[in-house]
């Protein structure tokens, strides 16, 4: 691998801005922010930054803006499409703000919380819990992913389907531009129609626009009553039938409508300690429907009981089980969330994360595994996702016995395949992960010639000297 190459006083201008213990320039103390969580990209870099206020943030993009110093901002670094790794041969620079990681306030009246941009999820989730709110945003990797992280990738989650992803969650951000700059636009009101909404520019733009240092997040009321179920079905047909019912039947109670194979669950039961199988006989198909309510528990229990009876009576449902307690509410989720890494220990994995109208999905996931299933015969196809807001995750673990290596070496030619079946039913080929580096390529290539202008010209206003996260999003 390409050692990137920095000059010794440039380094030393820039750990002079955060102290030299938060100037990293050993290797050892530098490789864990060089590679991303799935391990496909592996970056170099001669220098990790660990600022502790906005103002240094702000001194270090001004410095890099005037040295022409690639910055690559990392939260978490929880990403799954190479979004917060340096490049490979490249002298990048990683800014990672874990050390800016205050609730700045938390107001249970205006349900409002202010956080620093590296806030650990799961901590906003404990101080909004401690004063009787909720922070709906939920996450496998929410006990060490960062709320930056989450605004700059969109983030969604398991509770899209009631309380919308990381754009309908964050009221005002704080942001430090390229320059230096900082733009404090932590405004707190639900209606502001003062010209163009800047905030939307941030969210999602994976560190390229600028770095957010600060977030005004939305708080709900914690729910009083809440009822998770896990039903076995005979098909991806009679999953969408029994999820039209529950959106009919529950509204905006129903918070999660979760879709995962037998495949998904004979992984979890076998590498992930402790998940167990919770119905007596297997079937094909399976969901987790999650219900929240907040005026009374018996609520939540009465629309769970009476959709699970509908389902039983119209033959969608084959068998299906009630968490008893919260303990088993927990238990049912970390089996849908640990359906990624129990793929882990089967071998290769080539992922998707796609979406496409609800009511297209049953077609899409035939159509898709009729075509990944000729082009690579024994390939276990673990298709799982968020069936309510028709987010899939479509993953293809490498038939028993292949060879692993020769198996991911067609991760492009599948990621073809695929992605273009999605773009048949009008979906995306990015739902909830971004691009980063992983899709760049691919995304010029199914987004119209002017939207791809448009992007490029807000890259340019926001960062002439093109010193944000290069080479992701768009080409540098």
């Amino acid at each position: 691998m390409v050692k990137a190459t920095f000059s010794p006083d440039l380094i030393a201008r820039f750990a002079a801005i955060v102290g030299p213990t938060h100037g990293l320039v050993d290797d050892s103390d530098i490789a864990p922010y060089l590679i991303e969580s799935r391990g496909l990209y592996h970056g170099v870099s001669p220098l990790v930054l660990r600022p502790g206020t906005v103002q240094e943030v702000a001194d270090i993009l001004a410095l890099a803006t005037e040295t022409r110093t690639a910055i690559v901002p990392q939260g978490g670094n929880t990403g799954h499409v190479g979004g917060s790794v340096p490049r490979e041969g490249a002298a990048d620079v990683v800014l990672s703000l874990s050390r800016l990681n205050r609730i700045r306030d938390i107001d249970p009246v205006g349900n409002v919380i202010v956080a620093d941009g590296g806030c650990v999820l799961a901590d906003i989730q404990a101080q909004a819990e401690a004063v009787g709110r909720l922070f709906p945003l939920s996450l496998g990797s929410e006990g060490s992913c960062q709320i930056g992280g989450n605004l700059s990738t969109n983030a969604g989650g398991t509770a899209v389907l009631a309380y919308g992803g990381m754009r309908q969650l964050c009221l005002g951000l704080e942001v430090v531009l390229p320059t230096g700059e900082i733009w404090n636009g932590l405004r707190r009101l639900k209606k502001d129609n003062t010209g163009y909404d800047l905030r939307d520019l941030f969210i999602g733009a994976e560190g390229t626009l600028g770095i957010i240092t600060g977030a005004v997040l939305k708080l709900f009321p914690r729910p009083l009553g809440h009822e998770v179920a896990f039903a076995g079905l005979k098909s991806v047909k009679d999953a969408l039938a029994l999820f039209e019912r529950a959106a009919s039947r529950c509204g905006t109670a129903l918070t999660g409508f979760e879709l995962m194979p037998r495949l998904g669950v004979d992984f979890t039961t076998r590498h992930i300690p402790g998940v167990r199988d919770p119905l007596a006989t297997p079937h094909d198909w399976y969901v987790l429907i999650d219900i929240s309510t907040s005026d009374a528990a018996e609520t939540a229990t009465r629309m769970m009981e009476a959709l699970l009876s509908e389902g039983f009576e119209n033959g969608l449902i084959g068998d299906a089980v009630i968490a008893a307690s919260e303990e088993q509410r927990k238990a049912l989720w970390h089996m849908r969330e640990s359906m990624s890494p129990a793929q882990k220990p089967e071998g290769g994995s080539i992922k998707h994360d796609v979406s496409v109208p609800v009511s297209a999905i049953p077609d899409f996931m035939a159509e898709a595994d009729t075509a990944v299933m000729a082009a690579i015969p024994g390939a276990r196809i673990c298709s799982f996702g968020h069936m309510g807001d028709g987010n899939i995750h479509y993953n293809i673990s490498q038939p028993v016995g292949a060879d692993k290596q020769a198996f991911l070496d067609r991760w492009r030619e599948m990621n073809h395949l695929v992605h273009g079946i999605v773009l048949k039913y009008h979906g995306s080929i990015s739902a909830e992960h971004g691009i980063g580096q992983l899709k760049r390529d691919e995304l010029a290539a199914v987004r119209e010639p002017i939207e791809m202008d448009l992007m490029r010209r807000v890259k340019r206003a926001f960062d002439p000297a093109g010193i944000m996260n290069p080479g992701k999003v768009l080409k540098a």
